[in-house]
């Protein structure tokens, strides 16, 4: 689309009765306690604004938008009127102008006059409504005191905060306030000697400010701009697109200035995020063009080699050729694949067909694997299907927020926000988490109860809470006769009333004390609409699958199934992770969640493909690692997964990759894996490409082309699908799809969920929630209204089975793992932007009482020792962690968190034992001897040969 800005309104769009009323002789007509100013904009009348957005509740400060109400005396706001039935407004007159002029001289007064040589010429509100008043001079002179000689705020690393620019509106305050409820701004002094200050006077950086961008993104003048403003200038054109970091999904207006991108801009219309956005996708896109980005194809003997550069033609011959090899060596199910969850749909649906059609097996696999393969086998055994239940906006109708094994404002933040603003309305809120997490207390608000479990136990914890639902007649019984299976719920609820569930007879086990539980739990049953929102710590366990069943079983248990502000939703980490279990990247289930075994569901694909397919089910991630170790496993094509950084026991998936015969690697960057890697395809970001992403909610979203790939020849390369069907055309198939819509209409074609899916209609509506079908046209926001997927809801007895993995002498504390909010995953790409000014390594949170035993201080070196390996880090001393417990994170490949974590996994679907391992911690002196041997190693494995200067 070419550059314009999105619609301002004033004030937030309202429900209710249709209320008429006429605007400068046109009839209007708007619900009622609409705004004058939203009425006017809604036809077209523009009336003049400073302080009034509509992302913004109304605030009547800046005056500009007096109008005249006929019947009434002087002249409100038009922001803070709300319409009346046959109010009679009037938007211009003389004495209005007369006034507006003298409200824009004060402003201008104090305003530096540098219109020509500022950033945000062309773009600013402020000069705008100078213009739109009629504004021609200044009576008042520039004598006087005045804020012009303020000093620029140029901490943050992302934009700058000139206060000789800052009108004082309090959009920036009021956006941190009520959009991302951080309160990190507020208008410090009074009267004349007001200013913007962030948290105590301190600067943008090391103040409470979290980076989202919403300040900049409401203020009226440069007072707040981007940095990339000030560097490229103001875009002159924009593209809708989809973020690629977290599984939230925000919609982003990328806004460019010929093939440079200036800013990322969150759409108003996304519909989850509403014109919100976090550090990482309004800022940290800056590795698209980073210097590390490799962006031609490289090819290597023998990863003691360095690379060496070669023509595309050259590498994706190397691929097939080594592939076809391997496979008449040892055999047809000696190869496999990885797909990736930053890609789009389309990408992964055919990197998993390739594997199927071209290499003749089911050896695929994807990062869900080791993170939310438990949530598919728990959610299609209750409910009948492998997703979240809910739309992001249903938690505007939750009033008790169960918030379990989840960080939203660091994993999450923009819907974490949605989170903290729908608490500060009066919902409840309960966090089961090991760590006080944000959410348990930051300003405004206050879990109604915290329970910090000791990890590993969930399944005991949940239990233990349905006892409790179960015993007190706490459940909704005309909702299980209605709806679920009663033969089960009766098996299901004589096993939690035994007294060995109570929470009295597992406090000593979870650490929970039983009144908080109880309290907890009967809070849960009768406080309303009640929405369970989970994250990685329930389903990186031993008992993930098990957990995510005694989830469903409370939320059926009280009727919380099937309507808004209700549900069970998983908190996806990656953007498109959802998307790529959607489009059949395991290794047991087609596209839509259906059996290999089953031979209907095979006969359809084998006809639409012309191929025969395997109806054995192939192997998991672990499974091909522990093949390749055995001689058994050869070779992997591995699309925009870092399998060496973020799979568990990092020494045993080096074993497996080292001793395969040819590894390919398709990403941006030399990443972790690479080191491994025999041939490597340069990736496109998402900014180089169209296709889809399909976030948390089941939200099917276009990603769209911002600018051409840079990975080939004068910087015309190819999108992760193109290098895909090349290589595919390289092994033989008959592969010519001209564009991603054409992927979808097969992917609709063959998967039941999708059925109604086609680039017009997502263009059309903006965004799609599966299933669309005969049944849904238009998507579906809630799941199991009327009745589960699977008929009726399946209660699942799930009985506490303790980890192997167990405390000791040797090892006594318990390590859990997590995210960061500047970070992201394994850190490849917010690494290589200015997200480093806040997180530059991992560190290792530990209790003062276990860092005092230790003789540790804050800042510290130390050792962190499992049964797996050893790896150092520096000490952050916390409360925020419970004595024996520590936490740290694995965005950085020079602390390689997975070393330490153990070969564990869960019962049902493999998924790593990520947030149970026992350690010690201990003083250190410097790295790990793995860390000395890693780096060194990864040094002389990415090394490039230097390209031979043509004749």
């Amino acid at each position: 689309m070419t550059f314009t800005r999105e619609k301002d309104f004033g004030t937030p769009e309202k429900t209710g009765e249709t209320v008429s009323l006429t605007i400068d002789g046109q009839p209007v007509s708007v619900p009622a306690g609409t705004s004058i100013m939203r009425a006017a904009a809604m036809v077209d009348t523009a009336i003049p604004k400073l302080c009034a957005t509509d992302s913004l509740e109304s605030f009547g400060s800046c005056r500009m938008c007096l109008v005249e109400i006929e019947g009434r005396k002087g002249y409100p706001a038009s922001c803070t009127t709300p319409v009346a039935p046959d109010m009679v407004v009037r938007t211009e007159t003389d004495k209005l102008r007369k006034l507006r002029r003298g409200v824009m001289e004060l402003y201008i007064s104090d305003h530096p006059l540098d219109c020509l040589t500022c950033s945000a010429n062309g773009d600013c509100e402020l000069q705008d409504v100078a213009g739109s008043v009629g504004l021609r001079d200044v009576r008042f002179g520039y004598e006087g005191a005045s804020h012009l000689d303020g000093c620029k705020d140029e901490s943050n690393p992302y934009f700058t905060f000139d206060p000789a620019k800052c009108i004082v509106c309090s959009r920036c305050v009021r956006a941190c306030d009520e959009v991302q409820g951080t309160l990190a701004l507020t208008v410090d002094g009074r009267g004349f000697a007001s200013k913007i200050s962030a948290s105590q006077d301190v600067g943008f950086l090391p103040s409470e400010c979290v980076s989202c961008g919403a300040c900049v993104q409401a203020c009226p003048t440069s007072a707040l701009i981007e940095n990339t403003v000030i560097e490229k200038g103001t875009p002159d054109r924009a593209v809708v697109t989809t973020c690629a970091y977290c599984g939230v999904g925000c919609t982003f207006r990328a806004e460019m200035r010929g093939q440079d991108l200036v800013r990322m801009v969150p759409w108003k219309e996304g519909k989850a995020n509403h014109g919100h956005s976090c550090v990482k996708g309004r800022f940290a896109w800056g590795y698209a063009q980073h210097r590390d980005r490799i962006l031609n194809p490289m090819v290597r003997d023998s990863v003691d080699e360095p690379w060496r550069e070669v023509s595309w033609d050259e590498a994706i011959a190397r691929v097939a050729s080594e592939f076809r090899r391997i496979q008449n060596a040892y055999g047809t199910r000696a190869i496999g694949g990885v797909t990736s969850s930053r890609c789009t749909n389309e990408e992964t649906f055919l990197v998993q067909k390739l594997i199927r059609q071209g290499f003749g097996n089911n050896n695929v696999d994807t990062c869900a694997r080791v993170c939310h393969s438990p949530t598919g086998y728990g959610l299609k055994t209750t409910f009948g299907t492998s997703a979240g239940t809910q739309d992001f906006d249903s938690v505007e109708q939750a009033d008790v927020i169960l918030v379990i094994g989840a960080n939203p404002t660091d994993g999450h933040p923009v819907f974490g926000s949605r989170i903290k603003k729908r608490l500060r309305e009066g919902a409840k809120l309960i966090v089961v988490d090991p760590r006080r997490i944000d959410l348990v207390r930051s300003p405004h608000i206050a879990a109604a109860h915290h329970l910090p479990l000791r990890p590993g136990t969930n399944v005991a914890l949940l239990t233990a809470m349905a006892h409790v639902i179960v015993t007190e007649g706490l459940v909704n019984e005309a909702y299980i006769r209605e709806r679920c299976d009663t033969d089960a719920y009766a098996e299901w609820a004589a096993f939690v009333s035994e007294p060995a569930r109570s929470p009295e007879a597992i406090e000593d086990l979870t650490g929970v004390p039983a009144a908080d539980l109880r309290a907890a739990a009967r809070l849960y049953a009768t406080g309303g609409n009640g929405a369970i929102y989970y994250g990685l710590g329930v389903t990186e366990h031993s008992q993930g699958s098990s957990t995510v069943m005694a989830i469903a079983n409370l939320a059926m248990a009280t009727g919380n199934v099937g309507r808004p502000g209700t549900g069970v939703n998983p908190l996806r980490g990656q953007n498109n992770v959802q998307g790529s279990c959607d489009m059949g990247s395991f290794p047991h289930e087609l596209p839509g969640y259906r059996h290999i075994a089953d031979s209907a569901t095979r006969a359809l694909f084998e006809q639409d493909w012309a191929v025969t397919l395997d109806p054995e089910p192939g192997l998991r991630i672990n499974n091909m690692l522990d093949a390749a170790t055995d001689g058994t496993f050869k070779g992997i094509f591995i699309q925009g997964e870092d399998i060496l950084q973020s799979d568990p026991n990092t020494t045993h998936v080096a074993a497996g990759l080292a001793a395969m015969e040819c590894v390919v690697v398709q990403d941006l960057f030399l990443n972790e894996t690479a080191r491994y890697a025999h041939v490597f395809l340069p990736g496109s970001t998402f900014l180089e490409k169209d296709g889809t992403f399909t976030n948390a909610e089941r939200r099917i979203q276009r990603v769209r082309k911002v600018m051409e790939p840079k990975n080939g020849p004068d910087g015309k390369g190819y999108a992760d699908w193109e290098v895909v069907q090349r290589v595919a055309q390289a092994m033989g198939l008959d592969w010519h799809y001209t564009h991603p819509a054409q992927i979808m209409d097969e992917i609709a074609r063959l998967t039941p969920a999708f059925a109604g899916v086609t680039y017009d209609l997502l263009e059309a509506r903006g965004s799609l929630q599966w299933p669309v079908n005969g049944a849904a046209p238009e998507g579906t926001p809630t799941m199991h209204a009327d009745h589960f997927v699977r008929g009726k809801g399946l209660f699942v007895v799930t009985d506490y089975v303790p980890t192997d993995e167990r405390t000791g002498p040797r090892f006594p504390l318990l390590l859990t793992t997590g995210r960061i909010l500047s970070q992201y995953n394994v850190g490849a790409q917010t690494r290589r932007t200015a997200n480093e000014a806040w997180h530059a390594e991992d560190r290792l949170e530990i209790h003062p009482l276990d860092a005092e035993n230790r003789g540790i201080r804050d800042g510290d070196w130390v050792s962190l020792r499992s049964r797996a390996g050893e790896t150092t880090l520096r000490a952050l001393i916390t409360e925020r962690v419970a004595p024996g417990v520590v936490y740290t994170t694995f965005h950085h490949p020079d602390t390689q968190a997975n070393v330490i974590t153990t070969d564990f996994s869960d019962w049902a679907t493999n998924c790593p034992e990520y947030k149970v391992t026992a350690v010690q911690v201990a003083p250190s002196n410097g790295p790990s001897e793995w860390q000395m041997q890693y780096r060194a190693q990864a040094e002389q494995s990415r090394r490039i040969e230097p390209a031979e200067p043509a004749e």
